[in-house]
């Protein structure tokens, strides 16, 4: 039986530490998929439909680190609009760094790429997403899925990916990002993206924070999905701020 982690004081910890402690493992063969999640003490993922309302300052800055060491953003349409995605914006000298090490990020320190799942390709060319100064954007959709669609966010500067036929599977979710060499993949939801990848096995580790707040309402679950797929997973740390904010780091159990 493993050991659950002792928790960790954030004081305690420089930059380089958080780095060492959310590196993906070494070269990793195929996209290896860590899911981030906030949520309140209750258990809702947003407050009034965004997830800003729970955010502190301690998951601030984990977000800021994992976001550094991947190659790629991963988010689902309706997460992208709530929360007007942009271009990530990251520390272009620790991408340089971590990339001279092997641990990702890029030689010339470029930021990761966004990538937007949507079955319709239903996004504004005009958002956030398009005009944000930064790596190109990708938008992961379906053959099924509007011609004029894709059109206008090729014209926006979207390169469009279709894996799946009127969804978008997670095998072809996979597959595009590892013909793009997009191996440590963020996922940042929502939670139908973040059920779909459950149920379909892909999910490689969740790093959860517990906002120290109380929200009741009607907010959902950080996954949902029609059917249910238990998945054991075992505590990497647990990491924990003055202001209650508890950060930890789940890994599927067979995962090494």
């Amino acid at each position: 039986m493993q050991r659950m982690p002792i928790a960790i004081q954030l004081t305690d910890l420089g930059a380089d530490d958080l780095v060492r402690m959310y590196t993906y493992p070494a070269g990793p063969a195929e996209p290896y998929i860590r899911v981030n999640f906030i949520s309140s003490i209750d258990g809702a993922v947003t407050v009034d439909g965004r997830s800003g309302g729970l955010g502190t300052p301690a998951d601030r800055r984990v977000f800021g680190v994992l976001r550094d060491l991947a190659d790629v953003i991963v988010v689902g349409a309706g997460t992208a609009r709530a929360e007007n995605y942009g271009a990530a914006h990251t520390d272009s000298h620790l991408r340089t760094r971590l990339h001279h090490h092997g641990f990702g990020g890029a030689p010339d320190g470029a930021p990761p790429r966004i990538a937007v799942v949507t079955a319709t390709a239903t996004l504004d060319p005009g958002s956030k997403l398009f005009t944000d100064h930064g790596a190109r954007p990708m938008v992961i959709t379906t053959t099924s899925a509007s011609a004029a669609n894709k059109q206008a966010l090729i014209d926006a500067g979207a390169e469009i990916v279709e894996a799946g036929d009127t969804s978008v599977t997670a095998k072809g979710l996979k597959d595009a990002l590892a013909e793009r060499d997009l191996r440590r993949v963020l996922c940042e939801g929502g939670p139908s993206l973040f059920g779909d990848l459950i149920t379909a096995g892909e999910v490689d580790e969740l790093c959860l924070t517990v906002s120290p707040m109380l929200v009741a309402g009607t907010e959902r679950r950080i996954a949902v999905s029609p059917n249910a797929m238990p998945t054991p997973m075992h505590c990497r740390h647990l990491i924990c701020d003055a202001d209650g904010t508890i950060l930890s780091r789940w890994v599927r159990s067979h995962t090494r």
